[in-house]
C-alpha cells in the first residue's frame, strides 16, 4: 500500500473525473485518485460495503470532491451522512458541480462541506484550484 495521500472522486460523469485527474497532474499534485459514480456508491466505499470491503483497493480518503447531482443518492444527501457518521465526519469534504444555485451552496456548506465550487471551469482555473487543495493531500 503506498504513502501517498488518497483522493476520492464522487461525480456521475466519468469525462469529468478525467479532468480532475489531469488537472492534478498539471498541479502537480502526487496523490492516489479514486473515483465513485453516485453517492451510494460513494457510501459503500466509505463504509466498506460490497465491492469496497477491502481496505488494500479501497483506502480511505483524505479528500472528497463531490459533485451535487448524481443518481441513486445525491450529493446533498452522502455529505449528510458523511457528516453524520463519527469517523467519516473528519474527512474534507470539496463540492464541485454545476449547480449556482445560492441555495445548493449554502445547503453544502451548512452540512459540513469545506467548500464549494462551481464548474464548469476553465482547465487552468481547475488546475488552480488543485494546488489549494493541496493542504489536503
Amino acid at each position: 500500500m503506498s504513502d501517498r495521500k488518497t483522493l476520492l472522486v464522487a461525480d456521475d460523469d466519468y469525462d469529468n473525473f478525467i479532468l480532475t485527474m489531469d488537472a492534478l497532474r498539471e498541479a502537480g499534485l502526487d496523490c492516489e485518485l479514486y473515483w465513485v459514480k453516485d453517492g451510494e456508491e460513494l457510501m459503500d466505499y466509505l463504509l466498506r460495503r460490497g465491492a469496497y470491503d477491502d481496505p488494500d483497493h479501497s483506502p480511505m480518503p483524505h479528500l472528497i470532491l463531490l459533485d451535487l447531482n448524481m443518481p441513486r443518492k445525491t450529493g446533498h444527501e452522502a455529505l449528510k451522512e458523511i457528516k453524520a457518521h463519527p469517523t467519516l465526519a473528519e474527512i474534507p469534504v470539496v463540492v464541485l458541480t454545476v449547480s449556482n444555485i445560492k441555495e445548493d451552496m449554502e445547503k453544502s456548506l451548512a452540512l459540513g462541506a469545506s467548500s464549494h465550487l462551481n464548474k464548469p471551469m476553465s482547465f487552468e482555473r481547475l488546475v488552480e484550484f488543485m494546488k489549494v487543495l493541496k493542504k489536503y493531500l
